[in-house]
């Protein structure tokens, strides 16, 4: 199995909603790193699983959209807490929108809020 992962770092805000969390109902800042992790059995033509640059453009482009922003404000997270576990399935479906994955057979975002804490979501293909 190959797998190529890229990651970024963005910061952005959010406050969870639904529960007494304390100060993380109010809004505050994370600073994320965000792992884009694709695997698969099959190379390209070329001997890529995919082309690096293209993660790489898809990273950068989703890291500026939601850099600064407040996650609750945005149309994705409209009617959800936006907890790192809906950041990763959100993160990893617009990633896929952007990317050939032809020779994926998995496609995992790995969010970590701080230097403890993560969670992932997996796409099988």
């Amino acid at each position: 199995m190959y797998e190529l992962a890229v990651a970024r770092e963005v910061d952005a805000v959010h406050y969870l909603i639904g529960g007494d969390w304390g100060d993380e109902n109010r809004p505050h800042t994370h600073h994320y790193k965000v792992e884009a992790r694709m695997a698969g059995t099959a190379l390209d033509r070329h001997g890529y699983l995919v082309d690096i640059v293209a993660v790489e453009e898809a990273m950068d482009e989703l890291a500026q959209r939601y850099r600064g922003r407040t996650l609750n404000d945005l149309e994705e997270f409209s009617g959800l807490n936006p907890s790192i576990e809906h950041f990763c399935r959100i993160w990893c479906g617009k990633m896929l929108e952007r990317l050939d994955a032809s020779t994926f057979s998995s496609f995992t975002v790995r969010i970590w809020e701080n230097d403890i804490a993560w969670a992932s979501y997996t796409e099988s293909l």
